[in-house]
């Protein structure tokens, strides 16, 4: 009997400002999927209208009770959903738990990781209950903004200090406040992004990042990355408009960059992670290593960090992908 291809659809779009980026991860996704092996489909989900592209530029609506769809006049049925949401839905909680009630694998960490992740100030709190260094931050919530004055921010945070929307995907509506004036209009900007603000301390350093994913077999610590930067800090445009220097293997010493991956690899069991996830951290002129965000559905373009650093790593993106996706089967 011929052995049957799995479905895998590879979801993206979402409902966030980096709705494009996904698009463009999922690009880059369905290149790197070993096609003798699955048969690939994407699925952009955008609000409550799903769509899975067909052969021919054609497009089929999602059924959303079963996550099904009608191809030349049969249902089809997924197997697998490899998540690359920046953002919402995919990115905190809401389609893994989608996915758990419809009994479908997919790629992510399960729905509490996710909205854990996803939510920066929770996230910090939890992990530095573990030992892990993370920066000093406060909360802002949108009609509660006299909880905090800016005097607080100024004495429990420090000048500078980074704005940034709390739960998230994206590099949207971060700012670097330099001056106390500078607070109320930064936090306006982060609150068009949500509801939630984060107000954290500025950490003078090396900006690195390193991937890591686990399977039953192994675990594969990949490659750190060093970002350098001439913006004031790595934002949407050094993201994704190339104003940015990617260095991977990050230029620091072996000694260092075997400490970073025992903490990613901590972090990534504390949080009883699935998939890759790509960890960012600053390291300090004095060698302290502070965790700064974990991404857990991170870019997966032709030059995003993850297929950089699994090129440093002698290794491809196909059979990283077959090894993920076969984990949870």
């Amino acid at each position: 009997m011929k052995h049957l291809k799995r479905n895998i659809a590879i979801v993206c779009g979402g409902d966030s400002s980096e709705h494009d980026v996904s698009l463009r991860s999922a690009q880059g996704l369905y290149s790197f999927f070993d096609k003798e092996r699955y048969n690939i489909y994407l699925v952009d989900v955008k609000g409550i209208d799903w769509r899975v592209e067909l052969p021919g530029g054609i497009t089929a609506p999602i059924d959303r009770n079963d996550f099904s769809f009608v191809e030349d006049g049969k249902a089809k049925l997924f197997d697998y959903a490899y998540i690359t949401i920046h953002g919402t839905p995919g990115e905190n909680g809401l389609l893994q738990g989608y996915f758990d009630l419809i009994h479908l694998p997919y790629s992510t960490s399960g729905v509490l990781v996710e909205a854990m992740t996803f939510d920066k100030f929770v996230l910090n709190h939890y992990l530095r209950s573990y030992g892990v260094s993370v920066a000093d931050s406060l909360l802002i919530r949108r009609g509660y903004e006299q909880l905090v004055s800016d005097d607080e921010v100024e004495e429990h945070i420090g000048m500078p200090c980074f704005v940034k929307p709390a739960s998230d995907g994206s590099s949207f509506g971060v700012s670097k406040v330099k001056k106390k004036d500078q607070l109320a209009p930064a936090i306006r900007k982060a609150m068009l992004e949500s509801p939630e603000v984060m107000v954290e301390q500025y950490l003078e350093g090396t900006e690195i990042t390193q991937g890591v994913y686990k399977t039953r077999e192994k675990q594969v610590l990949l490659p750190i990355t060093e970002v350098v930067t001439s913006n004031e800090f790595f934002d949407y445009d050094a993201k994704y408009n190339g104003q940015v220097e990617e260095i991977t293997p990050a230029r620091i010493s072996d000694e260092l960059a075997n400490r970073v991956s025992q903490i990613s690899s901590h972090i990534y069991d504390i949080l009883h992670c699935n998939g890759i996830i790509r960890i960012d951290y600053i390291i300090s002129p004095e060698g302290k290593i502070t965790m700064l965000e974990v991404n857990t559905t991170p870019g997966m373009t032709a030059t995003s960090f993850i297929p950089q650093q699994v090129r440093a790593a002698g290794l491809s993106m196909t059979d990283v992908l077959t090894e993920i996706v076969e984990n949870q089967f």
